[in-house]
């Protein structure tokens, strides 16, 4: 059988967090990335750090990519990476988007949170991170 039969599909979950209502981008983002051959789980708008901890841990994502808009992303988003960690699950990879200034992104990634990607990333781009951040997590 070849590695590529063998290797299955990487499960990610679009997450809206907090109180943010604008969802076009994460359905955009949804979109591409099954078309990618993903397999695409949607946390609706509105969930908790705890809420998309949970549904990665029923769902055993591989990744979960964080949609915030609102301003809350040095809150929210440490926040999820802590409840993993709590749940013991460190083998997620987690990555963010919004509007994130440059100057917030040293500490997101500090706190585990990558990619933190701001509106007009190219899709092939946020592909791209994924798809290499899931390979190396699974060769660990």
């Amino acid at each position: 059988m070849s590695q590529k039969a063998t290797t299955r599909r990487i499960k990610i979950l679009v997450a809206k967090l907090g109180l943010d209502g604008h969802d076009r981008g994460a359905l955009v983002l949804c979109r591409a990335f099954r078309d990618a051959g993903m397999e695409v789980i949607y946390s609706g708008l509105f969930a908790t750090p705890e809420r998309i901890s949970k549904i990665i841990e029923d769902e055993d994502a591989d990744a979960v990519a964080l949609s915030l808009l609102n301003g809350a992303h040095l809150t929210l988003f440490p926040r999820v990476v802590k409840t993993l960690k709590e749940k013991g699950i460190r083998d997620v990879l987690v990555v963010g988007g919004g509007v994130i200034p440059e100057d917030d992104k040293p500490e997101l990634e500090k706190a585990g949170v990558t990619g933190n990607f701001g509106p007009g990333t190219p899709l092939s781009t946020i592909i791209d991170h994924i798809t290499s951040g899931v390979s190396k997590l699974r060769k660990i």
